[in-house]
């Protein structure tokens, strides 16, 4: 672990190779899992700001389920999460016509059509982050569905943290990022 400022930081992130691979994986991270993606407080009044924005591009479903209970939840262990359709899909999914799971908030502001990009657990994947007490941890959340973007990220030499370099300063700032690239560049000297 590596400790910058209150995070404690897995050396996964600095040592895995990661680069998504949409054509393969076909945005499985949105679909997949036994919850949706965390929520953080302020980002609840986004989102509901957000969902008129995005209505015409989300499922009937997710429609209806929004309708009816709301775009967020909370999970088995007490965290607020976007709802999900039949046990899978997050509510604010769309695909394109590839086929490619998208998420419709960040489709709605590559357009313009909002200022909200998604949220942050979301734009950081596959990094999660568990708040505690004192600290908070930063973690890769290594699953198969992220297989082929392990191999693009090898195949191209993309760490992770270099991957997610605009997620990791939106949450944590450019200072905090700057430290963790001038740690890492230094762990991988010593490895």
């Amino acid at each position: 672990m590596l400790q910058i400022g209150n995070t404690l930081v897995s050396l996964d992130i600095l040592e895995r190779q990661f680069a998504c691979d949409l054509p393969l994986c076909k945005g499985a991270c949105c679909v997949e899992g036994d919850a949706g993606a965390p929520l953080e407080e302020q980002e609840l009044a986004e989102l509901h700001n957000v969902l008129p924005a995005v209505w015409d591009d989300l499922l009937p479903e997710a429609q209806n389920l929004i309708s009816k209970q709301g775009f967020a939840c909370i999970d088995e262990e007490g965290d607020t999460v976007t709802s999900i359709v039949n046990g899978k899909d997050c509510v604010f999914t769309c695909y394109d016509s590839s086929g490619i799971c998208r998420c419709a908030i960040e489709k709605a502001w590559s357009e313009g059509r909002t200022r909200f990009y998604k949220p942050i657990s979301c734009h950081l994947y596959p990094i999660r982050i568990k708040n505690y007490e004192t600290y908070k941890a930063v973690n890769y959340n290594r699953w198969r569905i992220c297989r082929c973007a392990e191999v693009l990220g090898e195949k191209e030499h993309i760490s992770l943290y270099c991957f997610l370099k605009d997620a990791l300063i939106r949450k944590f700032g450019k200072d905090w990022y700057d430290e963790l690239d001038l740690c890492a560049r230094e762990w991988m000297k010593h490895r």
